[in-house]
C-alpha cells in the first residue's frame, strides 16, 4: 500500500493560510508550487519529532500512510514556516500608499501585525504540540509506574 503524499499535505495546509501569491503559483504551474511547499514540508518534518508514526519519506511520498491527525500537525508546522516567512519579507515593508506619513506608519502596522500573528501562531503550535503528544503518550502505563519499556 503506497504511502501518503505530500500533495495530501499540501491540501491542507492550503486551507490553513491564504497567500494569493501561493494560489497565482499553483494556478501558474502546480510542479513550481509543489517544490515550493516542499521548502516548509522538509523543517515541518524535522520538528515533528513526537510524531506517533514514521516520517520517512522517498521523493515526494511518505513511506507509511499518515493519520489525518498527523497530516493536519505537518501542515500546521508548515504553516508556522509560512508565517516565518511572512514576517521576514523584506518586500513587503514596501506598501503602495500614496501619502507618506501614513505610508510610513502602515508598514510599521504592518510589520507589527506580522510579528504578533507569528507569535501568537508559535504559542498555538506549542499547545497543539503538547496536546498531541499527551494524547500519544502511554500515560495509563505511568500511572501503573511503568517509566519506560522493559524492567518495571
Amino acid at each position: 500500500m503506497a504511502g501518503t503524499t505530500f500533495a495530501e499535505i499540501f491540501d491542507i495546509f492550503s486551507v490553513l493560510q491564504t497567500d494569493y501569491r501561493l494560489t497565482n503559483l499553483y494556478n501558474a504551474s502546480l510542479t513550481d508550487y509543489q517544490t515550493a511547499l516542499q521548502g516548509w514540508l522538509i523543517p515541518a518534518i524535522n520538528d515533528f519529532d513526537n510524531c506517533d508514526q514514521s516520517l520517512a519519506y522517498s521523493s515526494t511520498t511518505f513511506t507509511a500512510t499518515l493519520t489525518e491527525k498527523n497530516i493536519v500537525m505537518l501542515a500546521k508546522i508548515m504553516k508556522k514556516y509560512w508565517l516565518e516567512k511572512e514576517v521576514d519579507d523584506i518586500l513587503q515593508m514596501n506598501l503602495h500608499v500614496t501619502d507618506h506619513d501614513f505610508k510610513i506608519y502602515s508598514e510599521a502596522q504592518n510589520m507589527q501585525a506580522k510579528r504578533l500573528r507569528l507569535m501568537t501562531y508559535k504559542e498555538e503550535l506549542s499547545q497543539a504540540m503538547v496536546d498531541y503528544s499527551l494524547k500519544i503518550n502511554p500515560w495509563r502505563e505511568w500511572w501503573l509506574g511503568t517509566f519506560y519499556d522493559g524492567v518495571t
